[in-house]
Parts: C-alpha cells; sequence; structure tokens
C-alpha cells in the first residue's frame, strides 16, 4: 500500500488545548502525537463527532526570550477514536483525535 498523505507528518509531542468543538466551549488539554501542514493527530479525553468543527491552541516551546508561542488552529474532526490504554490515575480512556487544519494564527503570550 503507497502513502496517500498529501503533507509529510512530524512526530512531535505538545501541549494542546481544545477551547471550542462545534459551537460548544470546551477546556480541555491533550498532547499531539504528529503535525503536518494539513493536520494534527493528538490525544484527549474528550470523544467528538466526525464533522465538528473545531478550535485548538498548541503550545510551540519557549525562545530565549522565554515569551511562549501559541498556535491557535480552526480546523474539523475527520476521525475520533478511543485508544487502548486508559489514564490509570483517573480510570479515564483517552480518544485519539484527527483534525484538519485549515487555518491558524500565532499568539504570543508574556
Amino acid at each position: 500500500m503507497s502513502e496517500q498523505r498529501k503533507t509529510r507528518r512530524f512526530e512531535i509531542q505538545l501541549p494542546v488545548e481544545l477551547v471550542r468543538t462545534g459551537s460548544e466551549p470546551v477546556s480541555r488539554a491533550g498532547e499531539t502525537r504528529n503535525m503536518s501542514s494539513g493536520g494534527v493527530l493528538f490525544t484527549s479525553e474528550a470523544e467528538m463527532p466526525i464533522g465538528d468543527p473545531i478550535e485548538y491552541l498548541v503550545t510551540l516551546p519557549s525562545a530565549a526570550s522565554g515569551a511562549s508561542v501559541r498556535l491557535r488552529c480552526m480546523g474539523k474532526v475527520i476521525r475520533s477514536q478511543g485508544v487502548r490504554a486508559s489514564d490509570q490515575a483517573t480510570g479515564r480512556r483517552p480518544f485519539a483525535i484527527a483534525a484538519t487544519l485549515e487555518r491558524y494564527e500565532f499568539i504570543r503570550t508574556k
């Protein structure tokens, strides 16, 4: 089977925060598994319906200046599935969420 992805994926683990799913505001933390210019795969405790619009913030590593940079992304959910391992401390089962990256902006914080 040949690779059918349009853009190259990079295995990268960064903090991600879900801000909005559909029309509902949420605040759920997660972590990216991989990213590309067209989308992201991340884990979260929130299950999301396929096709729903999504807004998420990816925290990029701090620069030498000490100011953190976040990437505010908008897209839609294209896959949501439970992963096998559960969080032993909470007993919750995380989900692997794949979402497109249709628009983004950089946000600098102090």
